[in-house]
């Protein structure tokens, strides 16, 4: 089963959330997050199903919240 909020093309020997943590200053991860929260919230329903984007969301989100989503 496919997960559509973290599939498996975003994973390798380094997982992409990972690298750009790694990349980015404290404050700088926490507005990648913030703004990637906003833009599915956005654009809800106009891509993919409302829950799928809302779950996107939250992803996001609990990594503001100090939770790793995975």
């Amino acid at each position: 089963m496919t997960d559509p909020v973290n599939p498996s093309h975003y994973k390798g020997d380094v997982e992409c959330i990972d690298a750009l943590r790694a990349a980015l200053t404290p404050e700088e991860f926490q507005g990648y997050l913030k703004g990637t929260a906003i833009a599915y919230l956005w654009r809800l329903g106009k891509k993919d199903a409302p829950e799928q984007e809302a779950r996107k969301a939250l992803w996001y989100v609990a990594w503001l919240a100090g939770q790793d989503p995975r």
